[in-house]
Order: structure tokens, then sequence, then C-alpha cells
């Protein structure tokens, strides 16, 4: 059974790139869950140990923290971006 676990760990506007991202890291997958997922995903990811660290970028009205409604509500909307990005990691794995 798996025990992924997704966790954004940081969020906001990149001036560098001068676009919106949200990190995420993601644990309790095997080193072949890693290796698929690293494979699979597109936005750049690092894999630590067994953690994966992704980077997902945003245009300005896609990105999901940029609304007045996401900043009353910071955790709901941190909570549902965890289980969307869980679900489709999930969906990732099983699709063979």
């Amino acid at each position: 059974m798996l025990q992924l676990k997704v966790k954004i760990i940081d969020y906001g506007f990149s001036d560098s790139l001068k676009r919106y991202y949200v990190t995420y890291k993601v644990t309790g997958l095997t080193g072949e869950e890693l290796n698929k997922l690293e494979g699979l995903l597109e936005d750049p990811v690092m894999v630590k140990g067994n953690e994966l660290y992704m980077n997902v970028y945003f245009e300005e009205e896609y990105y999901p923290f940029g609304t007045g409604d996401s900043k009353n509500r910071l955790e709901d909307y941190l909570a549902r971006e965890e289980l969307e990005m869980t679900a489709y990691l999930l969906d990732l794995l099983e699709d063979d």
C-alpha cells in the first residue's frame, strides 16, 4: 500500500523566472515509484534520498494562491492543492 504524502513547502512569485510557482515535497515512495515519477513528470523535479521535490509553474490566472479568497482561507487552499497533487501522482503511478 502506498504511503504517499504531498506537502507544499513553498509558493510565490519567482523574480528570476517571472512566474508563479508551488514547490511540493513528496514522501512515502519506493525507489521504483521515485524513478517512475522522475521519468514521467514534466515539471522540474529533484530527488533527495527517498524524497521528491517538484516545482510547478503557473501563469498568473491559474496560480492557485492568487485570489483574495485564497489569502483569507489559505489552509483550505493549501490542503486542496496537496490533495489534487496526491491524486495526480497516484494516477501517474497506477498507469502502466
